[in-house]
């Protein structure tokens, strides 16, 4: 004990430091420290919710979590009451929060709480808000790649530029998931209480609070970006066309956009997505890209969401950019808004797309997938003249054909083949590996 206050004396006179030296604020070596493969088991969630908000927001978590597999807890603010009881078996079991003031030090106090229940092997703690929709076994194999057993400190960025103007470029934004190492997660939790009565009275942020703690620990933030914040309004569909060559991982703030699925409510747009993720999380959202040459039409797949299809050859470099769809986070904000590259909507035929959006999803005879994509609305305009008057008005339907096994390595973007007749409501994609040097010719 004197020895930990003592170093807690020295973190305040010097909140800049290095490193601490291995097990100098940790009081045990973290359990399951072996070279076994990082699996489900060894994540440990942390939901902050309110009873309030859980009534209608429980949808959220319950498409994603699954009993008995699944570790963590939600903590609400007060006990559950009225429909919530008995407690739903297909939530997380839940926790009551501390009552710590203020409500920003009770976000951040819910790092401790969660760490000190201490389940057997746990490897990574995963901190996120009840709005948000995770997905797991991306998860685990991102952190698979980790050593679990060193300070490790990942998140996600804010979309809206302002957001890190206003609080840090350099910290996670816990709605979409702060994921800590065990031992930066006991080290974050021994000095939790010196922490917050340093900074829990003036700081208004507890994103920006969990931040500063831990870069007295010594340890810096590193971004992942298949954690997404979702500080965006409006019409999300542009940006989940696109998604980054990266896993996807969380999508926070679903209930701040319009629903992502036409005809859907946002709970059912969440489990529409979660349900076609159960077959391969791996290529979730992924795009991939390719041609009809026939035709002169490009193809762009986000892989379990929505395809669009564009009467003229464009380079990939040009299909990656999402098409600005949504609203910033806040208006009246001076240039840059994103922290993204974007492009407009257009009525110029040549660079609108015809969208499909997801509607079933099957596993073949031979193991693989296929998805059935359905056109939600007409583009209402005419072809694009300049690529020869090919028009895509009359496809209804695209099928996607993905293979049973996982995706392969995201060093580079998959590639696929498109085959239609002139004239037919139908186009089918097919996945297949890419040639060495492929690209537009």
């Amino acid at each position: 004990m004197v020895f930990y206050y003592l170093a807690t004396i020295f973190l305040f006179n010097n909140p800049i430091c290095s490193p601490p030296e291995e097990g100098a604020l940790i009081s045990s070596p973290p359990e399951g420290k072996n070279e076994s493969p990082t699996n489900i088991s060894h994540l440990l969630f942390g939901l902050i919710g309110s009873e309030k908000a859980w009534h209608s927001r429980k949808a959220y978590a319950e498409s994603w979590w699954r009993p008995g597999v699944t570790r963590g807890f939600i903590y609400l603010d007060v006990a559950p009451t009225g429909d919530l009881l008995p407690w739903s078996p297909s939530s997380p079991p839940y926790r009551v929060s501390e009552n710590i003031s203020p409500m920003v030090a009770r976000i951040v106090h819910g790092i401790k709480e969660v760490f000190r229940e201490r389940h057997e092997g746990v490897r990574w703690v995963v901190m996120g808000d009840d709005d948000s929709v995770f997905f797991v076994e991306n998860m685990v194999d991102v952190l698979a790649q980790y050593d679990h057993t060193k300070y490790y400190y990942f998140g996600g960025q804010s979309e809206f530029v302002m957001s890190h103007h206003w609080y840090s470029f350099n910290q996670g934004f816990g709605g979409a998931g702060i994921i800590l190492s065990y031992p930066l997660a006991e080290a974050l939790s021994n000095y939790m209480d010196s922490c917050l009565r340093r900074y829990g009275h003036y700081i208004k942020s507890s994103d920006h609070i969990t931040m500063l703690c831990i870069a007295d620990l010594g340890v810096n933030f590193s971004p992942l970006k298949g954690l997404h914040q979702i500080d965006l309004h409006g019409d999300l569909s542009g940006f989940l066309s696109a998604h980054p060559k990266f896993p996807l991982l969380s999508l926070h703030h679903l209930d701040v956009v319009e629903p992502i699925f036409p005809g859907m409510d946002r709970f059912q747009s969440a489990k529409h997505l979660v349900r076609s993720a159960d077959h391969d999380q791996t290529r979730m959202l992924q795009q991939t890209i390719c041609y009809h040459r026939q035709s002169s039409w490009s193809v762009s797949v986000s892989w379990g969401y929505s395809v669009h299809i564009y009467e003229k050859i464009h380079p990939r470099s040009y299909l990656q950019m999402p098409i600005e769809t949504f609203q910033p986070w806040h208006g009246g904000q001076p240039l840059p808004i994103y922290m993204f590259n974007t492009r407009l909507p257009s009525k110029d035929p040549c660079e609108a797309p015809h969208v499909f959006f997801l509607k079933t999803v099957n596993r073949t005879q031979e193991g693989g997938v296929v998805m059935t994509y359905l056109r939600s609305w007409e583009r209402g305009l005419p072809p694009c003249l300049s690529s020869g008057n090919h028009s895509a008005a009359y496809v209804s339907r695209v099928e996607v054909h993905s293979p049973s096994t996982k995706r392969p390595e995201m060093d580079k973007c998959e590639c696929c083949d498109v085959i239609h007749t002139d004239g037919e409501e139908g186009l089918k994609v097919k996945y297949r590996n890419c040639l060495l040097t492929e690209v537009i010719a």
